[in-house]
């Protein structure tokens, strides 16, 4: 058998050689381009496509994201589809994040901040003559050693790049982050440290328009939605945005003052907090439940929202199975999937 295949993307026109052992949708943001695609562990469905030719093998089976009926009309997913042969496979097109290029660069880290005991807040400064054009709700993958990498959702708008701002959960087992949280004398990450990065990625992004907005935010899934908000905010555009933040406790709102000083400043901003795990004592100042049914008890009828979501797998599910029902059109509802999982490799 070949150590690597040759597969043709469609409606691109781009042919990429992969790796046996590699996913496609590895292979093509390697390529920089840039598929639709989302929480990269097979969970979410975003970077569905249809196989035109030839075979493909799952490393663990047809992934959760993917129905048997999906499977056997000929759809699979390219974040987990290695290839059994060559390939031509048909992906959709998202001209929206279409005009910027993914670029490999050197930075250096400008300054670390303890948001929560489990996030950090990473400031990255890039050479002086370069900059990262990117779309507010993005991410980039920090490249690390052996292949490994990161992936974190730039939580600075576009407008305000000097310095990329990201926010880093803690993950068991996970030798980058355990590095920026200190680590031993001798492998932490600390202000001045050089990192590498590829960005920008992802479809996940702002879309110009004129109606009201819901947004939802699952603990880090914080960071892309503010990004966004900033750049609705701070860039004058006049859309009445209703914005949730799900966590377990109050400690897990880590940047809550923030978000309710933008509430005073702009009147166009409502905030809700929603602990699923909440006290008695965090219960008077907080909603207690899961942030979709939250959402669903304020806004009965979703016909008129856009809705941009940015979490765990198991909330972006639940949205996208309830939200529709009570009007959303499932074209309107935008959201970035992730896991909170150890470095993984290329």
């Amino acid at each position: 058998m070949s150590d690597e295949f040759s597969v043709r993307i469609e409606p691109h026109g781009r042919t990429l050689k992969v790796g046996v052992a590699q996913p496609v949708l590895e292979a093509a943001l390697a390529a920089g381009l840039n598929l639709p695609h989302s929480c990269k562990s097979g969970h979410c469905g975003s970077c569905r496509a249809r196989l035109v030719t030839g075979e493909i093998r799952y490393a663990r089976g047809r992934p959760l994201g993917l129905t048997r009926e999906e499977a056997a009309g000929g759809y699979v997913l390219l974040c987990q589809a290695r290839p059994l042969s060559d390939l031509a496979v048909e992906a959709r097109l998202i001209a929206s994040v279409a005009d910027v290029e993914i670029k490999t660069l050197p930075c250096r880290i400008a300054r670390l901040a303890a948001l929560a005991p489990d996030v950090m807040q990473v400031w990255l400064r890039l050479p002086s003559v370069e900059r990262l054009p990117f779309h507010a709700g993005q991410y980039l993958d920090v490249l690390l050693e052996g292949g490994r990498r990161r992936s974190f959702s730039i939580a600075s708008p576009p407008h305000d790049s000097e310095l990329l701002e990201l926010h880093v959960r803690r993950v068991s087992g996970g030798g980058f982050t355990e590095r920026l949280f200190g680590g031993t004398s001798a492998t932490a990450l600390r202000e001045g440290a050089l990192l590498r990065i590829e960005g920008p990625i992802g479809q996940f992004s702002y879309r110009d328009g004129t109606g009201p907005l819901l947004m939802v935010a699952g603990g880090t899934g914080f960071a892309p939605l503010k990004s966004m908000l900033r750049h609705v905010l701070e860039g004058g555009i006049r859309r009445p945005i209703h914005f949730y933040w799900g966590a377990r406790h109050t400690q897990d709102l880590y940047e809550e003052a923030q978000v309710l000083e933008w509430t005073r400043r702009y009147a166009q901003l409502t905030f809700t907090a929603v602990l699923s795990e909440g006290t008695r004592l965090e219960a008077t100042h907080h909603r207690v439940g899961w942030v979709h049914e939250a959402v669903l008890a304020d806004h009965a009828h979703l016909a008129d929202f856009e809705v941009y979501a940015a979490g765990p797998p198991a909330m972006i599910e639940a949205l996208r199975s309830s939200f529709p029902r009570h009007g959303l059109s499932p074209e309107r509802l935008y959201f970035d999937s992730f896991d909170y999982a150890p470095d993984v490799r290329r």
